[in-house]
């Protein structure tokens, strides 16, 4: 089986119970504050955990010192970064060829915006990103993307820059043909795929793709 080149990112908000079938040989794997010991909890040691840990008590700390060959302390208040970030920027520098977050949405809603947009960060190296629970898939795109339906119901596309242009899309209950979208409109919302793949195609802009399910 060939090694992977990806880092996947596990912070501390709502994970995926089937988490473990994405997780592939010579993945790096990076604990996000409470992430990192929902890994270690879960029988897997991350390659690097950072955070200021308040989200974990002194005894789930030490377990995860204990465990994780590299643990990376940051004060809590003298910082300007959410532990996510701290983790996103370790991913960047690796230059994988895929980030994959899980745990990055709940219910603060201030950090999981802030999350969904550091996948803008990604696309700016031209590393493609996707954001993961248990009922939502989130890419992002300002160009093409084929999708398959696997077990969501709905397909999103949500503007990330104030206009989309030209989106063109196959495979879908609602087709589009060189539509644009604005910011703070909804026609994008609740599609269906008719197929077991989609393609979607945009001229400019930055498109937000959100697969999800009840």
């Amino acid at each position: 089986m060939t090694s992977s080149n990806r880092v996947l990112i596990f912070a501390g908000g709502n994970i995926a119970s089937g988490f473990k079938e994405y997780i592939r040989p010579g993945d790096y794997l990076i604990g996000a504050d409470f992430g990192a010991f929902f890994l270690v909890d879960h029988g897997i040691i991350p390659d690097i955990a950072i955070g200021d840990f308040d989200s974990v008590s002194p005894q789930q700390l030490q377990r995860i010192q204990e465990v994780c060959g590299s643990v990376t302390i940051v004060d809590p208040i003298d910082k300007d970064q959410t532990d996510t970030e701290l983790a996103f920027d370790i991913a960047l520098d690796r230059r994988p060829d895929e980030i994959m977050m899980f745990g990055v949405l709940g219910s603060r809603c201030d950090h999981s915006f802030a999350n969904i947009q550091m996948m803008l960060r990604a696309l700016q190296h031209q590393i493609p990103s996707s954001i993961r629970d248990e009922n939502n898939y989130i890419t992002l795109t300002g160009s093409s993307a084929c999708i398959e339906k696997g077990d969501f119901t709905y397909v999103s596309l949500i503007p990330m820059t104030p206009e989309v242009t030209g989106i063109t899309i196959e495979g879908f209950l609602y087709p589009l043909d060189n539509a644009s979208i604005r910011m703070g409109q909804s026609v994008g919302i609740s599609n269906k795929l008719i197929a077991e793949r989609g393609t979607i195609q945009i001229e400019s802009g930055l498109l937000l793709i959100v697969q999800s399910k009840d």
